[in-house]
């Protein structure tokens, strides 16, 4: 805090108007509530010691200690921003410190808890997507919403084996459903990714060119909470299905790791879309295969209600 000491005794040299009301400030200091606490508390610190340590006194003073005189973060009027001042006696010497005050500390929890939901291609919207916006009078709807609550609610210390699979009609919420259990799960330190399937199978095809493939592949494997938005969307090919959501999907069952889904296709219409490869080859035996792991990993919810996009 040296630098802070020297530049506020520069700027008290070089500013006159600051000269000409010194004995004033010094007595207002000295009278305020806050310091008469202090010598009360420290009746050790007598007048000439409190004289030779007035900067110290009026840089704890005359700064926001609980974010009172601030308007918000952007607009702290401390000397250090986003620092509240801490006055601690040590015989007759003050001692000044600093540390991270209300907002800054709410700012970095919030930080902390976006960096704990990854998303690929996502909106924005969904990744700010909260319980609280969920109307919970919709009767059409009631069901997976107390399925959802349900289940963050059990969450203890260790994860469900199984996540929820949300089918049915477009717009009716099932994305944002994601979201919002996303970002529940941040609040309580658990990581998620959430990816958008059309946009999973480009991103794979192009890993193929720079060599991640595997890695990101065995991102999608580990992470502790997988979401998969509008599976059935994507296009279809053998190699998407068998190789990358197969094997993504058959690890997290070994290891018992959640999946979350939404789908505007039930299981069975599902497994009618994975069935025909974009080639037209049919293959039954391998659809069903994607099926099982799905229902390993994932407890079927339907969800109606009015497109809430239109």
């Amino acid at each position: 805090m040296e630098p802070i000491q020297s530049s506020l005794k520069k700027w008290m040299r070089e500013n006159k108007n600051f000269k000409g009301h010194f004995t004033k400030i010094k007595q207002e200091l000295l009278s305020s509530a806050e310091v008469s606490r202090l010598l009360r508390k420290h009746p050790e610190l007598d007048e000439q010691s409190l004289e030779k340590q007035l900067m110290k006194l009026y840089e704890y003073h005359s700064q926001s200690k609980k974010c009172e005189k601030c308007p918000s973060l952007e607009g702290c009027i401390n000397i250090l921003s986003g620092y509240t001042p801490n006055l601690d006696v040590e015989g007759q010497q003050l001692h000044l410190s600093y540390d991270k005050c209300p907002r800054k500390l709410r700012q970095e929890h919030q930080e902390k808890q976006q960096s704990l939901v990854k998303s690929l291609y996502m909106p924005k919207e969904i990744l700010e997507a909260n319980l609280e916006r969920i109307d919970l009078s919709d009767d059409d709807r009631s069901d997976a919403i107390a399925k959802m609550i349900g289940y963050l609610e059990d969450i203890q210390e260790e994860l469900p084996q199984k996540g929820l699979y949300f089918h049915g009609p477009f717009g009716v919420g099932k994305t944002y459903f994601l979201g919002a259990v996303a970002n529940r799960l941040s609040e309580k330190n658990i990581p998620s990714m959430i990816i958008y399937m059309p946009e999973f199978v480009r991103e794979m095809k192009s890993s193929i060119k720079d060599d991640t493939l595997n890695e990101k592949i065995q991102a999608f494997k580990t992470v502790p909470v997988l979401m998969l938005d509008d599976i059935g969307a994507e296009s279809q090919s053998a190699w998407f299905r068998d190789e990358i959501l197969g094997s993504i999907l058959q690890y997290r069952m070994m290891e018992r790791l959640p999946v979350f889904f939404s789908s505007n296709y039930n299981l069975k219409e599902l497994q009618e879309v994975f069935t025909t490869t974009n080639r037209g080859d049919v293959e039954s035996v391998k659809a069903s295969r994607i099926i099982e792991r799905i229902k390993q990993v994932s407890e079927v919810i339907p969800l109606y209600g009015e497109n809430r996009r239109s």
